[in-house]
């Protein structure tokens, strides 16, 4: 028996290969399927199965195109409805694959059709649990996700999560391993571990939600409190893991043309395309297309593009590092942003020799920022930070103005105003710096200092006051 988590960082996501006997089961897979397509044909298996925990909210899953490609049976457990031919499993069903077991434990609350699958091994005894958004290592999924019926609300929800880890999860042996679909970074829990894996036993000890003596109450009030609102792109994603969406080989010939500056130019104008420059921040600041947003590959990119980007449908041409444009094109299809329509041909360096426009704002390091604003501690300050981290300590003159907020926020900034943004590392300032620009800003400084650094220098620093209450740090 194999079992290997197949991890992806950018998205906090892991898929799981399991191989028994010359056959194969995925689940949670990626929406690129060569990594299992390969895999199987090297070890002379054949995907059998690719069984889906729930209906994926914040990346598009590989299921159809993998399904299609291997002449995979797509499992989900009960209450999935979906627009494509599946098997709908039933609570307790169970699959054989090779000489191991894989058995449905029906367990709701993040999703109404959220489901567990517990691996048995070749003696029939309890191995391993992969939990999706069940159950992670250190939190649960959060209840506010799903495809909401009329009527059921996030504390319904809660309720349901609470009863299936009792009586599903719970009971089983301290020994199985649990593998959940999302580690740290994941935007589908509110404090996961930054383990990707553990023993039950363990999480029983150390997970809150798993906690022998807690009520049914107090489990609602702890997983529904404080969470923020999800991602724009969450419910959309949702639908297209549901309905279906457009080949990967089709999303990738498409995206992947190569369009000389002229041709890039006459695309943008002719689409009403957003230009995407997916270089590093630095570089990016130094000199860029007009009108061009950043959202940095190196960072939490497909994220970021689904939290700012509303139109899954939005035309988009990328200015990327030479190398490294399929790979963008790859991370936005895997949030569902299907429709990029090719890249500058040659990077930003071809557009710069043919003479062209470009544009540039200022950034700056700690000591100038200091003398800065020492010498006009009321100059005008974004904090683009998440707002518990404004909360837990921020420049006292600052002004909270959260990046995954900004299409919200815009009416509180004004255009004839000088604007120093600054975040933890200066990769968000450096995207939030980069819209404002194209939205007419003319004056915004990006300060490349992390956060820190700011808190350790002369720059007075306090906690967030609302109106009626002080926020301790």
């Amino acid at each position: 028996m194999i079992i290997e988590q197949l991890y992806t960082g950018c998205l906090a996501q892991g898929a799981y290969y399991i191989e028994s006997d010359g056959e194969v089961a995925i689940i949670d897979p990626l929406r690129e399927t060569d990594p299992y397509l390969k895999k199987a044909e090297s070890n002379d298996a054949k995907i059998k199965y690719i069984f889906e925990t729930h209906f994926h909210a914040d990346f598009v899953s590989g299921h159809l195109d993998l399904a299609k490609k291997a002449n995979a049976k797509i499992i989900y457990g009960p209450n999935a409805d979906t627009a494509y031919e599946k098997h709908l499993a039933k609570d307790g069903e169970e699959f054989q694959l090779g000489k191991v077991t894989i058995r449905v434990l029906h367990t709701p609350g993040h999703t109404p059709e959220s489901t567990t699958y517990l691996l048995l091994d070749e003696a029939g005894k309890e191995h391993a649990i992969f939990t999706g958004d069940t159950l992670f290592i250190g939190d649960v999924g959060r209840p506010d996700l799903a495809q909401k019926k009329e009527g059921l609300t996030k504390e319904d929800l809660a309720g349901w999560l609470f009863d299936s880890l009792r009586e599903k999860i719970m009971p089983l042996s301290d020994e199985v391993l649990v593998y959940p679909a999302h580690g740290a970074g994941s935007a589908c829990g509110k404090n996961m571990a930054k383990e990707t894996w553990d023993t039950l036993g363990n999480q029983k000890e150390t997970n809150y939600a798993l906690r022998a003596d807690m009520t049914r109450e107090e489990f609602i009030k702890e997983v529904t409190d404080g969470l923020m609102p999800p991602p724009q792109y969450f419910s959309k994603n949702a639908q297209l893991n549901k309905k279906g969406y457009d080949n990967i080989d089709e999303v990738m010939k498409r995206g992947a043309q190569a369009l000389s500056p002229r041709a890039f130019e006459a695309a943008a104008n002719e689409n009403q395309a957003l230009l995407l420059d997916v270089r590093d921040k630095a570089t990016f600041a130094e000199g860029f297309i007009p009108n061009s947003i950043f959202i940095g590959i190196d960072g939490s990119f497909a994220p970021w593009v689904g939290a700012l980007v509303r139109d899954l449908m939005q035309p988009i041409l990328l200015i990327a590092p030479v190398g490294r444009e399929e790979e963008a094109v790859r991370r936005l299809a895997r949030v569902g942003y299907d429709n990029t329509i090719g890249y500058l041909e040659g990077g930003f360096a071809s557009w710069v020799a043919e003479g062209r426009e470009v544009d540039r704002f200022d950034t700056i390091d700690l000591p100038t920022f200091e003398a800065r604003y020492q010498a006009d501690s009321k100059m005008a300050i974004l904090d683009v930070r998440k707002p518990g981290e404004f909360a837990a300590e921020h420049i006292e003159t600052a002004q909270s103005f959260p990046l995954d907020f900004i299409n919200e926020k815009m009416s509180e900034v004004s255009p004839d105003k000088k604007y120093h943004l600054h975040c933890r590392s200066g990769y968000r300032s450096t995207v939030a710096a980069s819209i404002l620009k194209a939205r007419g800003f003319e004056n915004v400084i990006d300060v490349i200092v992390p956060f820190d650094d700011i808190s350790q220098s002369k720059i007075p620093t306090g906690d967030f006051v609302c109106p009626s209450t002080k926020v301790k740090k």
